[in-house]
Formats: C-alpha cells, structure tokens, sequence
C-alpha cells in the first residue's frame, strides 16, 4: 500500500517583474508549493476571489501593474483569509501601513529569506 500525502500547500506570487516572480516561483516550487503567479493586483484579486482559504503564503510586490498596489492587496487579502502570511517587497521605504500580521521587506532581500518564510507559513 501506498502512503497518502497531503496536499502541496499553496503560494500566490504577485510581482510584475518576469524575472523577480520566475525566481520567486522556482524558490517556493523547491520548498514543495505550488504557486499560482500573478503581474497584477487585479490578476491577485481574482484568484483570491475563488481559493484565499487554500492559500498560505502570499509575497507581492508594492509596486505592480493596474491600479491597486501590493499594500492594498494586502488588506484586501488579509480580509478575505485572516491566518494568510503575507510578506510585501519594495526597493523603496513603505508609505503605507500594512495589516497586522503581514510582513515588510526591503529589496534586495536573499533567497534564503524565501526559503525560511516558506518554511514557516507551512508549520502556521
């Protein structure tokens, strides 16, 4: 007999940049995610629409395409899944409060900082 293995857990990767969301991608597919990717806020808003309750881990960008930033989405995700780890990038100073719980990180930030927040957001 087989042994059952649970479901991969779920991270949503919203970046605007190809290469930061490929490489975003790749860190977490290795971590054992699958990962959903998005350009935009509104790609974002659409995903979390359907499935924010199986997603566990989101990293977005402050600055995306459209017109809702990586902040906003945040709130709006956070109220759609309270027990979401989020973590929000910039190469710039954050303007903007985020939602309690939700971390803040500056550009450049190392794979390993991927690594162990996917790590984390999978024992949560």
């Amino acid at each position: 007999m087989g042994q059952s293995r649970p479901f991969p857990a779920t991270a949503l990767v919203v970046e605007d940049d190809p290469m930061q969301r490929e490489m975003l991608s790749l860190l977490l597919e290795e971590s054992g995610y699958q990962v959903i990717q998005c350009e935009s806020a509104e790609a974002a808003e659409r995903v979390l629409e359907k499935s924010a309750g199986a997603i566990c881990l989101m990293l977005t960008d402050v600055q995306l395409a459209g017109r809702m930033n990586g902040v906003e989405l945040a709130h709006l995700a956070k109220g759609r899944n309270p027990r979401l780890d989020i973590v929000v990038t910039s190469g710039r100073p954050l303007m903007q409060p985020l939602p309690d719980g939700a971390k803040f990180w500056a550009k450049p930030w190392a794979p390993l900082d991927v690594l162990r927040e996917a790590e984390l957001a999978q024992l949560a």
